[in-house]
């Protein structure tokens, strides 16, 4: 098993990562759907139906699962942000030591350390913020759950119907129905290489690395998903 990529947060995209990974989920599963589907021999009506209930019906799971995590992970956030500040609180006095000692370190006299740091301390919540700033770095910031469901079931949704757009097309240009699956399949390629790229900018990979194991994943799933569909559809 691969060694979990790290996700690096920045400020080149708030939702970037549910957009990167539920395009990458979506273009992936839906693909699959149509590789049984076509493994199975089964109607092109079929292919399109089983596409397009899988596209929405696993992009609303998607969102919802997202919406959960990023909900929980909010509440988590701001209990262990609540607990700091009240050790902190309880322990105002080492703390104000602390304080008084840093900035001796910074060069200030040790009278003048201690007038700011007990002039600051007169005022509980300018200096419990202080303090946490100190400690660590950032101020409490929360993503918001439905911004986030909502980016994952559109990625979702966009990227997935990539493998089904031949199908839709092929409605009205017959002469593609010889070859959709092949034509779906060199789409759904280009895409997953193109999304594990942009998603080496999230995981601050190697891009064309990441664009081949995308690629190799969704090309594993698909031919997985073609062979039970083979096989159970000659049962």
């Amino acid at each position: 098993m691969n060694k979990p990529e790290k996700i690096v947060h920045n400020g080149k995209g708030k939702y970037i990562k549910s957009i990167v990974y539920g395009g990458l989920d979506g273009i992936i599963t839906t693909f699959a759907v149509v590789a049984g589907s076509v493994g199975g021999e089964l109607s092109f009506k079929v292919v399109l139906i089983l596409g397009f209930s899988n596209l929405l019906a696993d992009g609303f799971s998607m969102a919802v699962g997202d919406y959960l995590s990023t909900k929980s992970q909010n509440e988590y956030e701001k209990t262990l942000h609540l607990k700091k500040q009240s050790d902190i609180r309880n322990h105002q006095e080492n703390e104000v030591n602390k304080m008084i000692r840093s900035f001796i370190n910074q060069g200030i006299t040790q009278p003048d350390a201690e007038v700011l740091v007990n002039t600051l301390a007169k005022y509980e919540e300018p200096f419990v913020n202080q303090i946490m700033k100190e400690n660590y770095g950032t101020d409490l910031a929360e993503d918001s759950p439905i911004k986030n469901a909502a980016a994952t079931f559109l990625s979702f949704s966009i990227f997935g119907v990539v493998p089904l757009l031949i199908y839709v097309l092929s409605i009205y240009i017959p002469g593609l129905l010889q070859n959709t699956f092949f034509i779906a399949s060199l789409l759904t390629g280009v895409t997953l290489f193109i999304l594990g790229a942009v998603k080496s900018r999230v995981t601050q990979s190697n891009w064309l690395k990441s664009g081949f194991e995308m690629l190799v994943v969704g090309g594993l799933a698909a031919l997985v998903a073609y062979g039970v569909g083979f096989i159970l559809g000659s049962l």
